[in-house]
């Protein structure tokens, strides 16, 4: 890679009791690409999301934003730094529209109002279509309530609201995990066009076929420990497959961010998922 790392963890250990759940994790992202995060159940893909986007803390090592280190005490720290997440539950608000969904805990004021007391709607709903123009994203309408909404459709609303505030950096926590394969290939070229955006992606996903698709590296966990990391373009299903079982672990190379769609390709990816 040639630029440096917007966010990465160094030397990670985190323990539950007994359990060591990461022990010595090196991971990083650069702007413009997307580092994919695999590994068996159990192996530390949720917890390292949990702690990059201010979830939990480790008990050693340290996470560098921009090669400093920082600590993200809380999740609103790691927003306000411009790290977000949108987590395997979505946190949307069925009974809600997009708008209110997109907007929820940082609603627009209107600001002719002397006391700021009414909500700015117009406004927000501007943004909002504004933002689905950006990403290209196909809603019958942004005051339907979520709840109405396809799975493909709600994970798109969820990663919308992540963008609000302008992030550096996207954690995607298993964004495909109950989707059919229309809406994985929604969700895929939503992934590429944030990397196209020059944002930093991390993608935790179970599906081998969806990481294949969109992933410029791909950084496999092996029970807690950082096994290995892929050049997503050279490796093969079976490589990655035998890195992530414990079968062997061959060697690896870096490249710089893809920059080629494969929509085609993502609309394959629930037929070879690994789920």
């Amino acid at each position: 890679m040639t630029t440096a790392p917007v966010l990465a963890l160094r030397k990670v250990t985190k323990t539950f009791g007994a359990v060591r759940a990461l022990v010595d994790v090196d991971l990083a992202v650069h702007p413009g690409e997307v580092l994919a995060v695999v590994g068996d159940n159990g192996a530390g893909k949720s917890t390292v999301v949990k702690i990059l986007a201010g979830v939990l803390g480790p008990d050693t090592g340290t996470l560098e934003l921009d090669g400093n280190a920082v600590t993200f005490p809380s999740p609103g720290a790691a927003r306000a730094a411009g790290v977000t997440a949108v987590f395997q539950d979505l946190a949307l608000c069925d009974n809600l529209d997009v708008v209110e969904n997109i907007f929820l805990g940082h609603e627009l004021r209107e600001r002719r109002r002397r006391s700021g007391a009414l909500l700015d709607e117009v406004e927000m709903e501007r943004r909002a279509w504004e933002l689905l123009g950006e990403l290209a994203v196909r809603l019958p309408s942004v005051r339907v309530p979520v709840g109405t909404l396809s799975g493909g459709q709600r994970q798109a609303v969820a990663i919308l609201r992540a963008l609000h505030g302008e992030p550096r950096v996207v954690l995607l926590d298993e964004p495909t995990s109950a989707l059919g394969v229309a809406q994985t290939a929604e969700v895929l070229t939503l992934v590429e066009r944030l990397r196209d955006r020059g944002l930093g992606v991390i993608l935790v996903s179970h599906s081998m076929a969806d990481v294949h698709a969109v992933a410029d590296r791909i950084a496999v966990l092996r029970l807690g420990r950082h096994a290995t990391t892929f050049d997503a373009r050279t490796t093969s299903y079976e490589d990655l497959l035998a890195a992530v079982t414990g079968a062997r672990v061959p060697g690896t190379t870096a490249g710089p961010p893809r920059r080629a769609s494969h929509e085609a390709d993502a609309r394959s990816s629930a037929t070879g998922g690994d789920r």
